[in-house]
């Protein structure tokens, strides 16, 4: 991540991290690996077992990691940051370098490291929370890499109907988007091809199930991006001619889209926005088969905070990112899902999905 960010972005990051801490009556920040860290310092380090942790307090910035990590370490941005870099070998005790206080600790912390801290006096928060300030507005070096993850998946998708035809499997159509998928990113973060009865499953994946005329298909698809940044869009497709109760569901379930898309802006709520698009699918009588959050924020995880989601009152801000994606599943028969990201503004949101919304017709 370093050969696309500069080592001051990171430099920043860490300044912001600390003033949060500190206006938060913290002693400092524990982050253990997983995009908190990478995040901060760049770093994807994977200690399995062994206890890693950057911690930064307001008069140091150490990463406390086995020995054998500790050259490698010394070339990334941590080096370049002038974090200090303390080695410990297998039998030696890492958590002694943390001295008593109250700290936010990374949600991707383990159990066992978690519980040995709180042993040894230390008091720990959800940083998740304390520091959401600082994760989940996003930057403009992060949101230009939003923007090119988002391409890259549209370009994927502008290729389904021809991949959708009636005869190929779903595995058929999975082998052919994990290939293009591969072409516009680093990695294949999922693969969704859900036909027929299996659209009204939102977590299929895909199976040897043969696609038949008339089958409603929902394809929902993302990647990585070398910088670490993740694509995530879904689009619904149909083979042939979709009946009239079929394009009548889908037609709820666009509007509720753009009315969320339309809502969404600076100073609303998470649950408004969910509120808002949840209505219209209730009051078109199919509010019980909407049955999933609808949305999720997106950055160097592909599903963080905010969660667009009923009751959340998590205040959108200029710079945040996530989805908006209602879907419709009627059990046993078809489903629909339309999923945009999109990057807060100063009035609005932009989606940064830019292939139409409509039921498209394949094959």
């Amino acid at each position: 991540m370093s050969e696309f960010f500069p080592t001051e972005t990171f430099s920043k990051r860490l300044a912001t991290v600390r003033d949060i801490a500190a206006q938060a009556g913290l002693d400092g920040v524990i982050v253990t690996p997983g995009p908190d860290m990478e995040y901060l310092i760049s770093s994807k380090i994977t200690t399995h077992e062994r206890f890693t942790a950057l911690v930064l307090t307001q008069d140091a910035a150490r990463i406390i990691v086995p020995g054998v990590d500790v050259a490698d370490l010394k070339k990334s941005v941590a080096g370049k940051l002038g974090v200090e870099i303390i080695g410990w070998n297998d039998g030696e005790d890492p958590y002694g370098y943390i001295t008593e206080g109250s700290y936010a600790v990374s949600g991707a912390m383990t159990a066992d490291h978690l519980l040995e801290l709180q042993s040894r006096g230390i008091s720990t928060v959800n940083a998740t929370q304390v520091l959401a300030q600082a994760f989940i507005r996003k930057d403009d070096e992060e949101l230009s890499e939003l923007r090119r993850a988002s391409a890259a998946i549209d370009a994927v998708h502008r290729q389904v109907p021809n991949l959708l035809r009636a005869g190929v499997t779903e595995n058929d159509v999975a082998k052919e988007l994990e290939r293009l998928i591969l072409e516009e990113h680093e990695v294949v973060d999922f693969i969704i091809v859900g036909s027929g009865p299996h659209g009204a499953d939102p977590h299929h994946d895909h199976s040897d199930r043969v696609i038949e005329s008339g089958d409603v298909v929902v394809v929902d698809i993302g990647g990585t991006l070398a910088s670490g940044y993740h694509s995530d869009c879904t689009r619904t497709y149909v083979v042939g001619e979709p009946t009239d109760e079929q394009q009548k569901i889908y037609d709820v379930l666009q509007r509720a889209q753009e009315a969320g898309l339309e809502f969404a802006k600076p100073g609303v709520t998470a649950g408004e926005v969910d509120k808002v698009v949840r209505d219209i699918i209730e009051e078109a009588g199919y509010g019980e088969y909407f049955i999933h959050r609808t949305g999720h924020g997106i950055g160097l995880s592909c599903h963080e905070e905010p969660f667009i989601i009923a009751g959340n009152d998590f205040v959108i801000e200029e710079g945040m990112a996530f989805s908006i994606e209602p879907g419709i599943y009627i059990p046993g028969q078809w489903g629909a899902r339309i999923e945009d990201i999109v990057i807060v503004a100063s009035k609005n949101v932009e989606p940064i999905n830019k292939t139409p919304h409509e039921l498209v017709r394949v094959g």
